[in-house]
């Protein structure tokens, strides 16, 4: 904004000319005698005006009324407006300030004392409205990226979803018994997620790392795509180096993931690494591959580890009997597969009906 206006309120013209000679040639004065025409003038002339100068004691009131009015319109944040009076107190002082004048100016008037106060006020709030113009302008540009931005991870993200149903096609027809648990294990990732995001807050998980986790638990046995058919569908017990290879689907299910990063948000990929290399550890340290103790095992695992265990004892393998819901629950919780954390353990059991309810709809689904 171009301000070049200064408008000059006081009842006696005398002091308007002495002050209007002061600014004159460099500013247009406008000027006022009373605070009904002071805030008419700056009504109509807002956006071009530099500085009021303000009588403090116009005829029959105060200017406190043109203070009062302009900082309820919001025109004190644009506008420094210094007090003109002859008293010298300080609660005077304190009360302009407060009502929010930037300065004062005694009479009799020093001319030079005068010019450099206003000068150097309406220096400060020029800046001051320039930086506030630029940060608009900032916040502006910002809100356009944000846009912009939101709209990229919400194409990422539809993406990544694609990418998780393509790769899922594809492992239930190299996998034929995974097209059996991909929606089961969707699901039970999904309620017992939501548990711990209820119960244990010092995960911090949000709906979003809860729904990503129930999606990306679907990938969890993406690395078996690398896993030698004569191993994966061996119907006996498989040798010490055939179960150390078989291992190796933790690890060669991240060098999958790795090949799809450009089509997954940041996230997401994070978790769906972590979930494809670390669904297999176990609390007390004993699972693989890294052995890895406690919370140093990310939460996302902790959730699948405990779905894929309960999962893969309610299935049917080539190499093993399907157990029953109640079996399978008792055998998780007794350690059968593993020490899992006792927080996931608490959600698992808290857990169990609504399982049951998911698994009886499928089965009707199917029917």
């Amino acid at each position: 904004m171009n301000r070049h206006k200064m408008l000059i309120v006081d009842d006696m013209e005398s002091n308007r000319l002495i002050l209007a000679e002061i600014f004159r040639s460099d500013y247009q004065i406008l000027e006022a005698s009373d605070s009904k025409t002071a805030l008419q003038i700056l009504k109509e002339n807002y956006a071009e005006t530099a500085a009021v100068l303000l009588d403090w004691h116009l005829s029959g009131e105060d200017g406190n009324k043109v203070l009062e009015i302009m900082k309820e319109k919001g025109w004190l944040d644009h506008i420094p407006v210094l007090v003109v009076t002859a008293e010298q107190s300080v609660e005077t002082e304190r009360i302009c300030i407060g009502l929010g004048a930037s300065d004062m100016i005694r009479k009799p008037f020093d001319r030079e004392v005068v010019r450099k106060r206003v000068d150097n006020n309406i220096s400060l709030y020029q800046h001051k409205n320039y930086m506030e113009e630029k940060v608009q302008e900032q916040n502006q540009l910002l809100r356009k990226q944000y846009t912009v931005l939101k709209l990229q991870a919400e194409k990422l993200k539809k993406s990544s979803c694609q990418m998780i149903d393509v790769v899922c096609n594809i492992l239930e027809h190299h996998y034929p018994e995974f097209d059996e648990n991909t929606q089961t294990v969707r699901e039970i990732s999904r309620i017992i997620g939501k548990k711990v995001q209820v119960h244990y807050p010092e995960y911090k998980l949000k709906d979003e790392d809860v729904e990503a986790i129930a999606e990306l638990a679907a990938l969890r046995d993406i690395g078996k795509l690398l896993i030698s058919d004569h191993v994966l569908f061996k119907p006996a017990k498989l040798t010490k180096e055939e179960n150390e290879y078989m291992k190796s689907h933790t690890s060669k299910g991240c060098e999958i993931m790795k090949m799809m990063k450009g089509i997954q948000t940041p996230e997401d990929y994070k978790k769906s690494m972590e979930i494809c290399r670390y669904h297999h550890e176990r609390y007390d340290g004993r699972g693989y591959p890294e052995g890895l103790k406690g919370d140093e095992i990310p939460i996302s695992a902790q959730i699948v580890s405990v779905v894929d265990a309960y999962h893969a004892l309610i299935s049917e393998r080539i190499y093993k009997r399907s157990f029953s819901k109640e079996e399978a629950y008792y055998m998780i919780l007794g350690g059968d597969c593993g020490i899992f954390s006792p927080k996931i353990m608490e959600c698992f059991r808290m857990s169990r009906k609504e399982i049951e309810t998911i698994e009886a709809e499928e089965r009707e689904e199917t029917v």
